[in-house]
């Protein structure tokens, strides 16, 4: 079995750390993780800078990259000017994401539901229009912060729709952390039959210490995407007490260890966290940098 892997550290793993990242140091960042083998990389986000300014200069980030070929740097884009900025700045896919509930779109982007569902329909076709595939990420497909559990009728809903809208995938987040494996059993192959063969993916944080339960019942459940974050960082600025991605290199590790093709060199990856925690300051909320792999002693 393989499955695609994306780190999704330079934008979710940043977008709410303390320390703001000069865009050259965060295409660094990208070209280490490219070195790696990963497949792809979501580099950043188009979004407003006075909003998140850990993203400022997304476009000066992309033209610092020095590309690897068969590499998909992608970036998140959250209105159609986002994906009019990311286009622009060469992007070979456009990440769109909205959460599924009233209160939390009205936080995250101050609309509703219904008015985010239909702007991403826009927005699919835009990105399609120029040439650039569009990924979809249904937020807070597992809970969300504000209006507690969100029904799987509603996330099988908004499968349906991107799925009909033309989405190139689909991926369930669990925004902040509160999925449990028997979610994960329900909902993905559920997904599966809504989006009618368009790829389904998980975008998993650790914050209840579940993330790395739900990618095993994912891979058990169907799902051939997941969204990882370098060393666990991560978090959501709009969500009260949402933690870290799970880590690409602890998510390697797993993988590896149930004869699941990712096509990615732990070693390397494993260097650049420890990379990354040199940058930043400070440990990194992942695990397997500073344990290391599994070597016998002898």
């Amino acid at each position: 079995m393989q499955v695609a892997l994306c780190d999704v550290g330079p934008r979710d793993g940043l977008q709410n750390d303390a320390l703001v990242l000069e865009p050259a140091v965060r295409a660094e960042l990208c070209d280490r993780l490219a070195a790696t083998g990963l497949p792809r990389i979501e580099c950043g986000s188009f979004v407003n800078p006075k909003v998140v300014p850990q993203m400022a200069g997304a476009e000066e980030v992309f033209a610092g990259l020095h590309r690897v070929d068969g590499v998909v740097y992608a970036a998140l884009a959250l209105n159609g000017r986002g994906v009019e900025r990311a286009v622009a700045a060469g992007v070979d896919e456009v990440h769109l994401a909205y959460p599924l509930s009233d209160t939390f779109c009205a936080r995250n982007q101050n609309t509703t539901l219904a008015e985010a569902a239909a702007a991403h329909e826009a927005m699919i076709a835009a990105a399609h229009a120029a040439g650039v595939r569009a990924s979809v990420t249904l937020g807070a497909s597992f809970g969300c912060p504000f209006e507690g559990p969100v029904p799987e009728a509603r996330v099988i809903e908004h499968v349906e729709r991107m799925a009909r809208s033309g989405a190139d995938e689909i991926m369930l987040a669990d925004t902040i952390g509160v999925g449990v494996p028997k979610q994960v059993r329900s909902l993905v192959p559920a997904a599966l039959r809504a989006a009618a063969g368009i790829p389904i993916g998980l975008h998993l944080h650790n914050t209840r210490n579940t993330g790395y339960a739900n990618a095993d019942a994912g891979i058990e459940s169907g799902a051939t995407i997941f969204d990882a974050s370098i060393g666990g960082l991560g978090g959501c600025p709009f969500a009260p007490r949402a933690t870290g991605n799970i880590a690409t290199e602890d998510l390697v590790y797993l993988l590896d260890g149930l004869g699941v093709e990712t096509g990615v060199d732990l070693a390397a990856l494993i260097s650049v966290a420890e990379w990354l925690a040199g940058v930043l300051g400070r440990d990194l909320p992942g695990q397997l940098y500073k344990a290391g792999p599994f070597i016998p002693a002898g």
